[in-house]
Protein backbone atom coordinates (compact mmCIF):
# COMPACT_ATOMS: atom_id res chain seq x y z
CA UNK A 1 0.00 0.00 0.00
CA UNK A 2 1.52 2.91 -1.24
CA UNK A 3 1.44 6.52 0.91
CA UNK A 4 2.92 9.60 0.66
CA UNK A 5 5.11 9.36 3.84
CA UNK A 6 4.33 12.86 5.99
CA UNK A 7 7.27 15.01 6.98
CA UNK A 8 7.02 15.10 10.67
CA UNK A 9 7.12 11.00 10.31
CA UNK A 10 10.37 10.86 7.92
CA UNK A 11 11.91 13.18 10.49
CA UNK A 12 11.14 11.19 13.45
CA UNK A 13 12.51 7.87 12.16
CA UNK A 14 15.65 9.85 10.86
CA UNK A 15 16.30 10.93 14.29
CA UNK A 16 15.23 7.48 15.62
CA UNK A 17 17.12 5.36 13.51
CA UNK A 18 19.96 7.44 11.88
CA UNK A 19 18.74 7.30 8.25
CA UNK A 20 15.40 7.13 6.38
CA UNK A 21 14.32 6.46 4.02
CA UNK A 22 16.00 2.68 3.07
CA UNK A 23 16.33 2.28 -0.83
CA UNK A 24 13.16 -0.07 -2.63
CA UNK A 25 13.60 -3.55 -1.48
CA UNK A 26 17.05 -2.85 0.02
CA UNK A 27 19.12 -2.47 3.25
CA UNK A 28 20.50 0.30 5.17
CA UNK A 29 22.09 -0.58 8.67
CA UNK A 30 23.54 2.80 10.41
CA UNK A 31 23.33 4.22 14.09
CA UNK A 32 22.01 6.81 16.32
CA UNK A 33 22.67 8.74 19.45
CA UNK A 34 19.15 6.89 20.24
CA UNK A 35 20.92 3.91 20.28
CA UNK A 36 22.42 4.39 23.74
CA UNK A 37 20.34 7.31 25.08
CA UNK A 38 17.34 6.31 27.24
CA UNK A 39 13.88 6.71 25.40
CA UNK A 40 10.39 8.03 26.35
CA UNK A 41 10.63 5.78 29.59
CA UNK A 42 14.58 5.55 30.40
CA UNK A 43 15.33 2.48 28.86
CA UNK A 44 17.70 2.07 26.48
CA UNK A 45 16.89 0.78 23.31
CA UNK A 46 20.28 -0.76 21.46
CA UNK A 47 18.79 -2.28 18.10
CA UNK A 48 15.74 -0.40 15.82
CA UNK A 49 14.42 -1.45 12.66
CA UNK A 50 11.95 -0.37 10.09
CA UNK A 51 10.98 -2.21 7.21
CA UNK A 52 8.78 -0.59 4.59
CA UNK A 53 5.93 -2.07 2.21
CA UNK A 54 8.33 -2.49 -0.63
CA UNK A 55 10.93 -4.57 1.47
CA UNK A 56 13.32 -2.00 2.44
CA UNK A 57 14.48 -1.42 6.01
CA UNK A 58 16.58 0.72 8.33
CA UNK A 59 18.37 -0.88 10.99
CA UNK A 60 19.29 1.05 13.39
CA UNK A 61 22.25 -0.63 16.04
CA UNK A 62 25.28 0.88 18.47
CA UNK A 63 27.94 1.96 16.90
CA UNK A 64 30.17 -1.01 18.24
CA UNK A 65 27.30 -3.46 16.27
CA UNK A 66 27.56 -1.26 13.38
CA UNK A 67 31.09 -2.32 12.31
CA UNK A 68 29.75 -6.20 12.81
CA UNK A 69 26.51 -5.69 10.31
CA UNK A 70 28.15 -3.44 7.55
CA UNK A 71 28.21 -6.49 5.22
CA UNK A 72 25.38 -8.31 6.51
CA UNK A 73 23.32 -8.44 3.18
CA UNK A 74 21.64 -6.61 0.75
CA UNK A 75 18.23 -7.20 1.63
CA UNK A 76 16.80 -7.35 5.71
CA UNK A 77 16.20 -11.10 4.78
CA UNK A 78 19.40 -11.96 3.87
CA UNK A 79 20.84 -10.52 6.62
CA UNK A 80 18.35 -11.42 9.40
CA UNK A 81 20.86 -14.78 10.17
CA UNK A 82 23.93 -12.44 11.04
CA UNK A 83 21.23 -9.26 12.65
CA UNK A 84 20.23 -11.95 15.21
CA UNK A 85 23.60 -13.56 15.88
CA UNK A 86 25.33 -10.07 16.53
CA UNK A 87 22.23 -8.95 18.80
CA UNK A 88 21.56 -12.17 20.51
CA UNK A 89 17.89 -12.84 19.50
CA UNK A 90 15.02 -13.43 17.05
CA UNK A 91 13.77 -10.48 14.82
CA UNK A 92 9.96 -10.50 15.06
CA UNK A 93 7.51 -8.06 13.32
CA UNK A 94 5.37 -5.56 14.92
CA UNK A 95 2.50 -3.69 13.32
CA UNK A 96 3.72 0.06 12.39
CA UNK A 97 0.92 2.40 11.65
CA UNK A 98 0.48 6.12 11.50
CA UNK A 99 -2.40 8.68 11.07
CA UNK A 100 -3.06 11.72 9.09
CA UNK A 101 -6.35 12.12 8.81
CA UNK A 102 -8.78 10.52 12.02
CA UNK A 103 -12.19 9.97 11.48
CA UNK A 104 -14.96 12.19 12.48
CA UNK A 105 -16.00 10.37 15.56
CA UNK A 106 -16.93 11.96 18.48
CA UNK A 107 -14.12 13.32 21.10
CA UNK A 108 -14.08 11.44 24.41
CA UNK A 109 -12.06 11.96 27.71
CA UNK A 110 -10.42 14.45 29.93
CA UNK A 111 -6.48 15.58 30.01
CA UNK A 112 -5.65 14.78 33.13
CA UNK A 113 -1.55 15.23 35.07
CA UNK A 114 -0.65 11.42 35.87
CA UNK A 115 -0.43 12.17 39.65
CA UNK A 116 -4.45 12.95 39.77
CA UNK A 117 -5.66 9.59 41.61
CA UNK A 118 -8.26 8.98 39.42
CA UNK A 119 -5.48 7.76 36.66
CA UNK A 120 -4.69 4.14 37.12
CA UNK A 121 -0.94 2.84 37.43
CA UNK A 122 -0.58 1.48 33.90
CA UNK A 123 -0.39 5.50 32.66
CA UNK A 124 2.14 6.71 35.05
CA UNK A 125 5.12 5.62 33.06
CA UNK A 126 3.81 8.20 30.46
CA UNK A 127 4.43 11.18 32.43
CA UNK A 128 2.48 14.48 32.03
CA UNK A 129 -0.67 14.41 31.13
CA UNK A 130 -3.22 11.53 30.06
CA UNK A 131 -6.51 11.11 28.20
CA UNK A 132 -8.67 9.37 30.42
CA UNK A 133 -12.31 8.35 30.07
CA UNK A 134 -14.16 8.76 33.45
CA UNK A 135 -17.62 6.91 34.83
CA UNK A 136 -18.05 9.91 37.40
CA UNK A 137 -14.82 9.33 39.25
CA UNK A 138 -14.20 5.94 38.10
CA UNK A 139 -11.23 5.06 35.75
CA UNK A 140 -12.61 2.94 32.41
CA UNK A 141 -10.26 3.99 29.49
CA UNK A 142 -7.12 5.84 28.92
CA UNK A 143 -5.02 6.70 26.55
CA UNK A 144 -1.16 7.47 27.25
CA UNK A 145 1.52 8.97 24.49
CA UNK A 146 5.06 8.15 24.43
CA UNK A 147 7.14 10.97 24.16
CA UNK A 148 9.79 10.07 20.98
CA UNK A 149 10.57 13.42 19.98
CA UNK A 150 9.47 16.41 18.43
CA UNK A 151 8.21 14.96 15.55
CA UNK A 152 6.10 11.78 16.76
CA UNK A 153 4.03 10.69 19.77
CA UNK A 154 3.24 6.78 20.03
CA UNK A 155 -0.37 6.54 21.35
CA UNK A 156 -0.99 3.52 23.77
CA UNK A 157 -4.62 2.94 24.74
CA UNK A 158 -6.39 0.48 27.08
CA UNK A 159 -10.00 0.25 28.34
CA UNK A 160 -11.01 -1.73 31.36
CA UNK A 161 -12.65 -5.41 30.34
CA UNK A 162 -16.03 -4.40 30.72
CA UNK A 163 -15.98 -1.15 29.05
CA UNK A 164 -14.78 -3.61 25.51
CA UNK A 165 -16.21 -3.48 22.30
CA UNK A 166 -18.51 -0.05 22.96
CA UNK A 167 -16.38 1.97 20.66
CA UNK A 168 -14.57 3.77 23.36
CA UNK A 169 -11.28 2.78 22.54
CA UNK A 170 -11.25 4.45 19.26
CA UNK A 171 -12.69 7.66 20.19
CA UNK A 172 -10.48 8.15 23.20
CA UNK A 173 -7.42 7.20 20.24
CA UNK A 174 -9.01 9.54 17.56
CA UNK A 175 -9.69 12.64 20.72
CA UNK A 176 -5.41 11.95 21.11
CA UNK A 177 -4.72 11.97 17.52
CA UNK A 178 -6.17 14.97 16.89
CA UNK A 179 -4.13 16.52 19.92
CA UNK A 180 -1.04 15.37 18.23
CA UNK A 181 -1.74 16.02 14.80
CA UNK A 182 -2.62 20.04 16.62
CA UNK A 183 0.97 19.82 18.06
CA UNK A 184 2.07 19.67 14.18
CA UNK A 185 3.32 15.91 14.96
CA UNK A 186 2.46 12.53 13.68
CA UNK A 187 0.66 9.77 15.78
CA UNK A 188 2.02 6.72 15.39
CA UNK A 189 0.53 2.94 16.02
CA UNK A 190 1.81 -0.02 17.01
CA UNK A 191 0.59 -3.59 18.16
CA UNK A 192 1.15 -7.02 18.01
CA UNK A 193 0.78 -8.83 14.75
CA UNK A 194 -1.99 -11.41 16.76
CA UNK A 195 -3.48 -8.92 18.62
CA UNK A 196 -6.30 -8.42 16.71
CA UNK A 197 -8.39 -6.32 19.29
CA UNK A 198 -6.20 -3.53 18.59
CA UNK A 199 -5.76 -4.21 14.50
CA UNK A 200 -10.03 -3.46 14.67
CA UNK A 201 -9.12 -0.34 16.79
CA UNK A 202 -6.26 0.91 15.15
CA UNK A 203 -8.46 0.45 11.74
CA UNK A 204 -11.50 2.24 13.05
CA UNK A 205 -9.23 5.26 14.21
CA UNK A 206 -7.69 6.32 10.63
CA UNK A 207 -4.69 3.86 11.07
CA UNK A 208 -4.38 1.48 8.00
CA UNK A 209 -2.29 -1.04 7.71
CA UNK A 210 0.19 0.26 5.04
CA UNK A 211 2.54 -3.23 5.13
CA UNK A 212 5.16 -0.93 7.22
CA UNK A 213 6.31 -2.93 10.45
CA UNK A 214 8.65 -2.22 13.33
CA UNK A 215 11.14 -5.12 13.46
CA UNK A 216 12.55 -6.23 17.06
CA UNK A 217 14.73 -8.94 18.68
CA UNK A 218 13.07 -11.52 20.87
CA UNK A 219 15.43 -12.78 23.46
CA UNK A 220 17.10 -16.14 22.60
CA UNK A 221 14.94 -18.94 24.56
CA UNK A 222 11.72 -16.49 24.87
CA UNK A 223 8.50 -17.98 23.82
CA UNK A 224 7.20 -15.57 21.80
Amino acid sequence: MSDVVPEQLAAHLRASLGAWPPPPGGLVVTTSAARTEPGWDGVVRTFQCVRTDDGGAVVSVTPDALEQLRDAGPTLAEATPRIEEVVGGRLVDVMFRWCVEPPALEPLGVWLPVDDPRVPAWLHPFGGEVLVHLDGDTYVGGVGLKLHDDHASEISVGTEEAARGKGIARRLVVTASRRVLDEGKVPTYLHDLRNHASAKVAEASGYPDRGWRLVVPIPEGSAS
